[in-house]
Formats: C-alpha cells, sequence, structure tokens
C-alpha cells in the first residue's frame, strides 16, 4: 500500500510539472519571439519570487489542515514597515530594516497562531481573515495611504535583493548577453532546500504533517499540537516578511493597497502542488512548481495584453480547477482506503 501512495505521489509530481511544460509550450508557440527569451525566462523566476516565499508559509498551514488568509497583507506591512522607517525616520541600515520588517511579519503570524490555539477559535480561516484586514488597515494607516518610493532613497543595497541579478555577462559592445539569474530566485531555491529538509527529516516538519494528517494519532502519540500550530502560523509570517523584503526592490514601492492577490496564489500555487485543504498534504518542491506555472500564466497573458480583468478570471479559473481536482483526488484516496480495509 505504501508503494502504491508513492507511485501516486510521484504521479501526482509529475503530472503538474508535465502541465507547466505543456503551458510553456503553448505559450512559446503563441509568441515564440516573445515568451521563449532568455530575459523573459528569468524575468519569470523574479515574478515567481514573491509568490514563491508567501506559498512556502501557506504550505506548512495546509499541512497542517488549516489556511492563512493574512499572508498577502502581512506581506504588504512588512514592506510598508520598511518604507515608513526610511521615509520618515532616515533608517537606511540594510540589515536594521530587515530585521524589523521580519519581526513585525513574525509577530503578526505569531498572533494568528495564539489567537488560534489559545481562543479555540473554529477554525484559522476566522482569525486569519480577521487579522488580514487589521494589517492592512495598519499598513493604510502607517504610510497615511499614500505610496513610498525607495529609489533614491538610500537603500540600493536593499533593492539589490528583489531587483538584481548575478551572473549577468555582456557582448564586446557592451549589450546584455545573458541578463543573470535574479537574486531574489536564488534566495528561493536556498529556502526552499531549508524547508525541504525541515519538513522530511526533522522531528518538527513530521508532526506537522501528523497534525494536519490525523490528530488524533497526533493527540495520542503525546504531541503539542496547539505548539506545533503556533508555530506554523509564526512561521508563515516569517515567510510573508521574507517575501515582503524581497518586494522592496522587485515593486521600488510600498504601497497599502498592493497584494490583493497574494493570498490567492500562494493558495493556487500549493494546491496545484500537491497539497490539500484535508491537511497532512504537501511537498515544498510541488509548491514550487505549483508557483512557477501561476507565475508563467500571468506572465503569458500581460506578453499578450491581457488586462486585468482577463487575467483575474484565467486565475479564478485555475484556482477552482485546483480545488475540483483536490476533492476528486481526496474522494479516490479515500475509496482506495475503504477498499483496502475490507
Amino acid at each position: 500500500m505504501k508503494k502504491k501512495s508513492s507511485a501516486r505521489e510521484l504521479l501526482q509530481k509529475l503530472g503538474t510539472l508535465m502541465a507547466l511544460f505543456i503551458l510553456v509550450l503553448i505559450f512559446c508557440i503563441m509568441m515564440p519571439d516573445t515568451f521563449p527569451k532568455i530575459t523573459n525566462i528569468m524575468n519569470i523566476f523574479k515574478q515567481a519570487s514573491i509568490n514563491c516565499l508567501i506559498a512556502s508559509g501557506m504550505l506548512c498551514a495546509l499541512i497542517t489542515a488549516g489556511i492563512d488568509l493574512s499572508v498577502g497583507s502581512n506581506c504588504v506591512l512588512c514592506t510598508c514597515t520598511i518604507g515608513v522607517l526610511v521615509e520618515n525616520f532616515g533608517i537606511t541600515s540594510t540589515p536594521l530594516l530587515i530585521i524589523a520588517g521580519l519581526a513585525v511579519s513574525t509577530f503578526a503570524g505569531f498572533i494568528n497562531g495564539t489567537l488560534l490555539t489559545r481562543l479555540d477559535l473554529p477554525h484559522p480561516f476566522v482569525s486569519t481573515m480577521g487579522m488580514k484586514n487589521v494589517l492592512w488597515g495598519i499598513a493604510l494607516v502607517i504610510t497615511g495611504s499614500k505610496s513610498i518610493g525607495f529609489t533614491g532613497k538610500g537603500v540600493d543595497n536593499l533593492m539589490k535583493i528583489g531587483g538584481n541579478s548575478v551572473f549577468t555577462t555582456y557582448n564586446a559592445d557592451g549589450t546584455v548577453n545573458f541578463p543573470g539569474i535574479p537574486i531574489s530566485f536564488i534566495l528561493v531555491l536556498v529556502v526552499f532546500c531549508i524547508f525541504h529538509v525541515f519538513l522530511t527529516r526533522s522531528a518538527l516538519g513530521r508532526q506537522i504533517y501528523c497534525v494536519g494528517g490525523n490528530p488524533e494519532a497526533a493527540r495520542l502519540s503525546g504531541i503539542p499540537s496547539k505548539n506545533v500550530l503556533t508555530f506554523v502560523y509564526t512561521l508563515s509570517g516569517f515567510m510573508a516578511g521574507m517575501a515582503g523584503v524581497i518586494s522592496v526592490g522587485r515593486l521600488a514601492s510600498a504601497n497599502g493597497n498592493a497584494g490583493q492577490t497574494y493570498d490567492n496564489d500562494a493558495i493556487a500555487a500549493c494546491i496545484v502542488g500537491g497539497a490539500s485543504f484535508t491537511g497532512g498534504k504537501g511537498t515544498i518542491w510541488g509548491t514550487l512548481i505549483g508557483a512557477l506555472l501561476m507565475a508563467v500564466i500571468r506572465n503569458g497573458l500581460n506578453l499578450m495584453g491581457a488586462s486585468n480583468d482577463i487575467q483575474y478570471i484565467v486565475i479564478g479559473a485555475v484556482i477552482i480547477l485546483a480545488v475540483t481536482v483536490d476533492v476528486f483526488r481526496n474522494k479516490a484516496e479515500a475509496k482506495a482506503r475503504k477498499m483496502a480495509a475490507q
């Protein structure tokens, strides 16, 4: 049974990867002069970085059969916090700004976890939905509902993390030969390697899967479920903060009205990548593929000149399709378990 389960998971991962390749192939055929260019491919990696980091925290919440609807506003709050420190207080120290932004987002995540576990709320949908509005409101209040630009403010080193690339090469005439690999995507790969080891090799990582996959077994085995959940939502806040740091260079501005689609994109990336709302499932590499798929869709639609309205429709359809696939997948697995029990 374990071999069948492993084969099913492998097939699922390959299916998602195949869907990504097919989508890339379709856009290459439709836009042969623009989409396949190495510059555009690197741009897709850069575009995917924010969603990748947010989705990594969302994945942990989904594994515990929960959800974090505040990640988008938390990411925005981190960026706005950095913007206010630069604009109003003249702070330009990169380490200090990063620490401040991450501290705010991590604390917001901790509040999410505490509300869920200490007040015994029925579902994290309640606490994180409330925090989503609270955090967005705070971001708008501290910025005065205005956009804060980072260009020319003495924070170039901070902006390089989300905006620059490495290994760029040039031709003899000074033109760009290879645009380089985005620093933000290299950071994503490093973070995802750490997540892979954490989720698959550490005791806490296994406890996260156990809490979501079989809560009763977790209780009987003495796993401190409330502490695990508090950690998960704190980690989700921290990852939203990392995405906020990246967005400083990616967007070159802090705006309390930004990030409206971050929550949906993160959820879609996780579900497309194999996670489930029922908990106990999902891998960090599947989430990476899901996030890249979402980035390819947005990039392709932008190159086609599709309006934001059309993009909302397409992304919404992808989310509905992903959830539908998740429902049928869970039904098939439940049927398989029932047949095996007989």
